[in-house]
């Protein structure tokens, strides 16, 4: 699997190292006028304390959740499309999916920015509900294993909600003649630390290794913004990323003037919305409202907004990564 997966919708410098919090309503678009400022927010049915709700799979979340009316989300808010900070709020793909999860589920979802490569663990350590995030599904995350192999924790499950494979971006014009990953041996590239598609820059260099090739010099960073911007100065000569974030990097940045995607998507593999192994209540509900919200279109209507429909699944389904 190779990605984790942002599309900016403003250039990546603005969005750096934002760290946020956001009370997400029950119902309803969340980037829309008239939203929650950053800190607030009442769902439809449910909220802070509430312990009863009208809302049909209210009864399968676990009793704590219900009480408190609120799920935790960590999530690293700088990959827009997906989640990104506008006007003091976290918005995007991510947010407005679960919007139409809280729906079903009568609680509000309270998105918190952190580091992308520190949600597993505030998850674990019981910081967070769940890690929403557009985090690849994959074998080693659902075991606890690091990119060595080696157990670092529990491991976790993955309710999986969207489809997105790695692309190269690169300056607009691409001065380089870059037409594909297998095109970066040798040649500075930059990643976010901690994603999939770090693994997959790592997992091509071994190849150019093998082939006779020089690798691949990876620079990693601990935030996509800082990545991207190392491309945009000509630090780096491509940078890899998800799809979906790349596409609309492309699109919206310095009006369109600043990068471009090379050549097909690779490995494409699930997202998924990460729960700690030992709630299988919390999965369970999750799945149920994705199901729901798959079968009355509001799931297909949160992503075509951000133009990220092409990435839809069609069934809800738990660990499917490898």
């Amino acid at each position: 699997m190779a990605t984790r997966r942002p599309t900016r919708r403003t250039p990546a410098t603005v969005l750096a190292a934002t760290t946020a919090s956001l009370l997400l309503s029950a119902c309803g678009d969340q980037t829309a006028a008239g939203q929650g400022s950053a800190g607030s927010g009442a769902g439809a049915g449910a909220g802070a304390g509430a312990a009863k709700s009208d809302a049909p799979l209210f009864a399968k979340l676990p009793a704590d959740i219900r009480a408190a009316g609120v799920i935790k989300v960590g999530t690293d808010a700088t990959y827009a499309p997906m989640e990104f900070v506008e006007n003091g709020r976290i918005v995007g793909v991510d947010p407005d999916v679960a919007a139409a999860l809280g729906k079903h589920l009568g609680v509000r979802f309270e998105f918190t920015s952190g580091t992308f490569d520190s949600l597993i663990t505030s998850l674990n350590s019981g910081r967070q509900d769940i890690v929403m995030s557009s985090m690849n599904d994959t074998m080693a995350r659902q075991q606890g294993l690091d990119d060595k192999g080696q157990k670092t924790g529990n491991g976790v499950d993955f309710v999986d909600y969207f489809v997105a494979g790695t692309v190269v971006y690169v300056q607009k014009g691409n001065p380089q003649q870059i037409r594909s990953i297998a095109d970066l041996c040798g040649k500075k590239t930059a990643v976010q630390r901690g994603t999939i598609f770090e693994e997959a820059a790592k997992n091509r260099s071994k190849e150019c290794e093998a082939s006779g090739k020089p690798a691949i010099a990876i620079e990693s960073f601990p935030t996509d913004a800082e990545a991207q911007t190392r491309v945009k100065a000509g630090g780096a000569v491509a940078g890899v990323n998800d799809y979906p974030v790349a596409a609309y990097l492309a699109l919206k940045a310095d009006g369109g003037n600043a990068f471009e995607v090379v050549g097909n998507q690779i490995e494409a593999g699930p997202f998924g919305i990460a729960v700690a192994k030992d709630n299988p209540e919390l999965r369970d509900a999750l799945k149920a409202a994705l199901a729901a919200c798959i079968a009355d279109g509001s799931y297909q209507k949160a992503l075509d907004k951000w133009g990220a429909g092409t990435g839809a699944v069609a069934s809800a389904n738990v660990n499917t990564g490898s």
